[in-house]
């Protein structure tokens, strides 16, 4: 589709010089009635003013102007207002199939981030318990734009940043410290402040094995915060394996510390003018780049405030050479991202290059009522559970099924379902269907051969389906480039949709072998472009459900 659309964009621009007229910025679109062709466009209306003419008089003198291959697009009308519509020919549309089976796993990959190395850190969920359905969201989130970004070409590093600093850490020593001197009988109680799951108990056990009570007067926290801090994270990389998520590199917090990044960016700061003291305190003077308030970026107790390692590490990022950096954050990062933003440009970074991508909550319902799951770790929903509940698959669907801007309703009910009700059983469906007419036609000695088979399709679901096809790699260009992977979803249940009803209204396997191959190639390439969705989505293809 992409090919056809850049033909006749050619065709158009040619045809707009020989009139004369100025060019303009019009868009196609597909028209949602197919009597309305297969690509339209509103040029027509957009010159009428400055050429003050009505846009059906215009448009009849774009059309005759244009010099169409007839291969290529079989008729033009014009609609409405002024609207021209194109009908692309069927030869085109039965070389089509050929061309989708010929890349094959390339189908819909591109190269317009080609010798570009592109970032993206997601999850980075404090290392102080076992990840929830909220990171879960993120988690899905940020796998599926680094596998768009790799589709489109980009040399893309996966990273998650470990903050493994700062007061959070102190307060889980502590926390694992009362649990294990509780265990050997002593009197002393958890606070507010300190984390309260199971889990806390669990790792005090495993030093009290480990070590004795040799802790037991010592008031270092050395041991119980990288204790906690290991035991945690591996908890951490086994939720995402079952989510198949791996990371290619983890980043500590602690490193910028340890480096001296962070006072070289303070220092930075203070010779451009950008920090100041008042009250104790070191505030970023992020009014001077024109935000409306100054943050604090080392407290009073001399502790930075997460948005200097940040902006450090952000830092950290460009001098390792990435030129496309995406953040993946939970919605109460909205209002803080903009000193980070501002941070990194102070410090001589081009922050355009930084895609913050923020993603809104997760509410589980057990068809209509709230979820409120206990576990043995503590009283939230570990994504432990959820996984173990519905699987991955539908997992990681149904956290991509709605734009991360929009609050999800995560329907536990709907999720467990195996029926055309499911949307994820609804698309693996489609693709074990074809697995299915494979194998029977394989029985029959039966298989798609070359492309002149082709040339016997001609029922309209036929082309109806690979026009669906066709708009794969142009989907996969704009949920990578917009970052919106619930749009590609929503193709894969429009695609869906179109094989079954191109199975209902076609048989496959019939008396005429002719076009049986024809039509055992089309279910070929619809399996093709169906697992390379799967793929870049993270789910699996099922050959037989």
């Amino acid at each position: 589709m992409q090919q056809l659309e850049s033909y006749l964009n050619d065709q158009i621009q040619q045809a707009l010089q020989s009139l004369n007229f100025p060019t303009a910025e019009y868009q196609m679109d597909r028209p949602k009635m197919d009597a309305h062709g297969d690509v339209s466009i509103n040029v027509a209306m957009l010159l009428a003013r400055p050429l003050k003419q009505n846009p059906r008089q215009i448009a009849t003198q774009i059309v005759e102007a244009l010099t169409l291959d007839p291969a290529i697009i079989e008729k033009t009308d014009i609609a409405g207002p002024g609207f021209i519509n194109f009908f692309i020919a069927k030869d085109y549309l039965r070389n089509a199939v050929e061309g989708i089976l010929s890349a094959g796993e390339n189908f819909g990959r591109s190269d317009v981030g080609k010798n570009q190395k592109a970032m993206v850190e997601f999850v980075s969920a404090n290392p102080t318990g076992p990840l929830t359905v909220g990171h879960g969201r993120q988690a899905v989130i940020g796998d599926t734009v680094a596998t768009m970004l790799e589709w489109l070409g980009y040399d893309v590093t996966r990273e998650y940043y470990f903050n493994n600093a700062g007061r959070q850490m102190r307060v889980l020593a502590e926390s694992v410290r009362c649990r294990y001197l509780q265990i050997l009988g002593e009197n002393v109680e958890l606070g507010e402040e300190h984390y309260q799951g199971e889990y806390i108990r669990d790792i005090a056990q495993k030093i009290l094995d480990e070590h004795g009570e040799v802790f037991k007067e010592n008031d270092d926290l050395t041991v119980f915060k990288d204790t906690a801090e290991s035991e945690i994270f591996a908890d951490i990389k086994q939720t995402l394996a079952a989510l198949n998520i791996y990371f290619d590199s983890f980043f500590n917090e602690s490193d910028l510390y340890d480096n001296g990044d962070i006072d070289a960016v303070l220092e930075t700061f203070r010779e451009k003018d950008l920090a100041y003291d008042k009250d104790g305190a070191v505030w970023f003077r992020a009014t001077k780049l024109g935000l409306e308030k100054d943050p604090v970026i080392v407290k009073s107790s001399g502790e930075p405030t997460y948005r200097l390692p940040d902006m450090a590490y952000h830092r950290n990022k460009f001098q390792r050479g990435f030129e496309r950096l995406v953040d993946i954050f939970g919605s109460d990062h909205i209002a803080t991202f903009p000193d980070v933003l501002a941070g990194v440009k102070a410090l001589g970074f081009d922050s355009e290059k930084v895609k913050v991508l923020i993603h809104q909550f997760v509410t589980l319902y057990e068809g209509k009522e709230v979820v409120k799951m206990s576990t043995r770790k503590a009283n939230f929903v570990t994504l432990d559970e959820l996984v173990e509940d519905v699987s991955g698959d539908v997992t990681r669907w149904f956290f991509l099924m709605r734009s991360m801007q929009s609050h999800l309703n995560f329907d536990i009910q709907l999720a467990k379902t195996q029926s055309d009700e499911n949307p994820v059983y609804y698309n693996q469906y489609a693709h074990a269907r074809i697995c299915s007419i494979l194998r029977k036609a394989a029985e029959k000695d039966l298989s798609y051969k070359d492309s002149s088979d082709f040339r016997h399709l001609e029922h309209a679901s036929e082309f109806a389906l690979i026009k669906k096809l066709m708009e794969f790699p142009k989907m996969l260009l704009k949920t990578g480039t917009d970052f919106e992977p619930h749009l590609l979803t929503q193709y894969m249940s429009d695609l869906s949709t179109a094989f079954h009803r191109f199975y209902t209204d076609c048989w496959v396997i019939t008396d005429d072998h002719d076009l049986s191959r024809a039509r055992l190639g089309l279910c070929l390439a619809t399996k093709t472009v169906l697992g390379n969705g799967f793929k870049v989505l993270g789910v699996s293809a099922p050959e037989q459900m």
